[in-house]
């Protein structure tokens, strides 16, 4: 990560995928449920609540330069990235009790998009092939058309569509199954592109990507008497340049770093990272509210980005005491706890993401809005931005930040005993309904994509 000092970006909007009319309803099946771009940010994927893929790819440079031109020019030509529908396909099918995508990642055949609810499973996008498969008995195949409450946002950008001559096939490649007990929260591939893991609440198991029938458990939270869980794994990240580290966060505020050449069960942390800084006064909602929903390494592989519910932390690696910044989100609920709690608000769980370089940092909060940081920029402010045409609209908690957790439900059935409900006013409260969850940084850009719903919002800076 550079030391500069950054200075605050300055966003505007780029494009939309799937916006909603004003009063048009959303159906549950067509939310956006993960949002992630490819290492090179020539691709970029998302996966909804009904077990559906949509891959777009990177547009700007190519329909208006040959390569021919491109060298004519010795140059790039400037300017935001820009993308377009490529193709999409059923994931998980509607049989699957938990058939919700959950991430998506890419793999490194042919480029190869993984995806994961209950059952993980693999699929890949091939171009210019046309072969059906039938590994594992799963058929994929390739649509030329795109249904209307997806994402094309115009009737020329459908007809280019429906003429692509570039048909894009997606089958199954492989299915990783029956390895879990709960519903996988994490994916991450290891930098030397052989392995890879997936977590759940109590577990982690190791991948071969060629062996879908074999996996080893390298981490085991589970109790002997479930009456004694006090603690369930959020998420789930390999370091990214030493293919033997590997961070995994959990329900009760920590980060772990293990080292798996030490041992086959990595039961014993190399390092743990908690934050010992005591934030307000201690109560029922504390515990839940230190409950890490996500983490992301930067690229340099010397610091997390980690979000709870109601903070963003970067973390050292060489500093385990305590993160090296911490931005508040939505500090504004924190007097809203109980209120939050009892229509399970307080359980919503927000991704996190940085820029290429480091720099910068974004998650998502209420209102459809998400929150943009710079590291050492001498503001902890940052920057509210609003899903949708109009980015930079005041919001009502412009001085306020987001806030988020994860637990699951298992954990959450754990903290509801004995808790007595009490009736919500909703006066001060942002609109909860309206939640941006996921959204994703482009890898070498200065551009995210987030959701809102079932729509796709880009912006670039």
């Amino acid at each position: 990560m550079s030391t500069a000092f950054p200075t605050a970006l300055e966003w505007k909007f780029s494009q939309v995928f799937g916006e909603r009319t004003p009063g048009e309803d959303v159906q549950d099946v067509d939310i956006v449920s993960t949002v992630e771009f490819e290492k090179r940010g020539d691709f970029l994927a998302t996966g909804d609540r009904g077990g559906r893929i949509v891959i777009f790819e990177r547009t700007d440079g190519k329909d208006c330069h040959s390569r021919k031109e491109l060298e004519i020019l010795d140059y790039r030509p400037q300017g935001h990235p820009e993308y377009r529908y490529k193709t999409e396909f059923q994931s998980h099918e509607p049989e699957v009790k938990d058939h919700k995508v959950k991430k998506v990642k890419q793999m490194e055949l042919n480029p190869f998009v993984c995806s994961e609810n209950s059952l993980l499973s693999e699929k890949s996008f091939l171009i210019g092939k046309h072969e059906p498969s039938f590994i594992n008995g799963y058929h994929l195949e390739w649509k030329n058309e795109m249904p209307s409450n997806v994402f094309p946002s115009s009737h020329e950008e459908f007809a280019k569509i429906a003429n692509n001559k570039e048909a894009t096939l997606a089958r199954c490649r492989k299915i990783y199954a029956h390895a879990h007990d709960f519903n996988i929260n994490s994916i991450s591939n290891n930098s030397d592109g052989e392995i890879f893991v997936s977590a759940d609440d109590l577990r982690i198991n190791l991948w071969n990507l060629e062996v879908s029938n074999q996996c080893f458990n390298i981490i085991d939270m589970k109790p002997s008497n479930m009456e004694d869980l006090t603690e369930v794994i959020t998420s789930a990240e390999f370091h990214p340049v030493y293919c033997n580290l590997l961070a995994y966060s959990s329900s009760r505020g920590f980060i772990r770093l293990i080292d798996m050449r030490q041992s086959a069960l990595c039961d014993h942390h190399a390092r743990i990272f908690q934050d010992r800084e005591v934030h307000g006064p201690k109560s029922f909602f504390t515990e839940i509210i230190a409950s890490i929903s996500d983490i992301k390494f930067a690229s340099d592989g010397r610091h997390i980005l980690s979000r709870d519910y109601m903070n963003l932390k970067l973390w050292d690696l060489h500093m385990e005491g305590s993160p090296v910044a911490t931005f508040k989100i939505h500090e504004y609920l924190r007097p809203k706890l109980s209120d939050l709690y009892n229509n399970d608000s307080i359980f919503d769980k927000f991704d996190c993401c940085l820029s290429g370089d480091g720099l910068h940092f974004a998650t998502g909060s209420y209102s459809n809005a998400f929150r943009v940081f710079s590291n050492g920029d001498g503001s902890e402010e940052g920057t509210t931005l609003e899903a949708s045409k109009n980015p930079n609209r005041k919001q009502y908690h412009q001085t306020t930040r987001t806030r988020r957790t994860s637990l699951s439900n298992l954990t959450r059935g754990y903290h509801r005993q004995g808790h007595e409900k009490s009736s919500i006013d909703s006066h001060g409260l942002p609109d909860l309904t309206s939640k941006l969850l996921h959204l994703a940084w482009h890898p070498t850009a200065n551009l995210i994509a987030c959701a809102a719903a079932n729509s796709l919002y880009m912006y670039y800076a």
